[in-house]
């Protein structure tokens, strides 16, 4: 539930918003997804945290984090940490939780309404502390996926539960037309 008046503010936790929406099938087109909730209420700030290999040069992900900037986001990121795990397999460890709780606590007291992109259930403390300073909390993950991507914990603490399913049709990206192999495109010649 939405009020028109009411001031909103998203935190979006990145890595978890695209492997929920990945689980699900689609992409999010964040152009679509800041003007839907431009719709529903007074959108204050859409923060969106992710964090970044510095030392590859090319990351897949600094493109979206660019477009972000400059389209109305605040960005906030930080180094991943790499490491080797016991398997000899290589992985890469970037917990934003820190960083966007802080920036929520932050903010409350100017806000009505937070939205916050993620299902994990270390954001359970925090949703009660913004409850209790009274700000009203929703939470986009999504319980259709095999395994649901949100805690059960933090979706019971939630003012509101929003279905990232659901909102495929507003904030999804269109899917891309299936590419034609060269020898589709030739043309007979008689």
């Amino acid at each position: 539930m939405f009020y028109k008046d009411e001031r909103l503010a998203l935190f979006i936790d990145g890595s978890n918003l695209y492997a929920a929406a990945k689980a699900l099938g689609f992409d999010i087109d964040y152009k679509l997804l800041r003007s839907e909730f431009m719709r529903r209420g007074k959108l204050l700030r859409a923060f969106y945290y992710t964090a970044l290999l510095e030392n590859d040069e090319y990351s897949p992900i600094r493109p979206l984090v660019d477009w972000l900037n400059y389209n109305g986001f605040t960005m906030v990121t930080k180094p991943a940490k790499e490491y080797t795990d016991s398997q000899g397999r290589r992985k890469v460890k970037g917990n934003m939780d820190i960083e966007l709780t802080v920036d929520a606590m932050e903010l409350a007291p100017r806000v009505d309404h937070i939205v916050i992109f993620s299902g994990d259930g270390d954001f359970r403390p925090l949703v009660e502390s913004l409850q209790r300073q009274g700000v009203r909390v929703s939470v986009v993950s999504t319980i259709r996926s095999q395994p649901p991507m949100i805690a059960d914990e933090l979706r019971r603490q939630a003012d509101n539960f929003i279905e990232l399913d659901e909102l495929r049709d507003v904030i999804g990206r269109p899917p891309r037309e299936p590419r034609l192999e060269q020898n589709e495109l030739a043309v007979e010649v008689k």
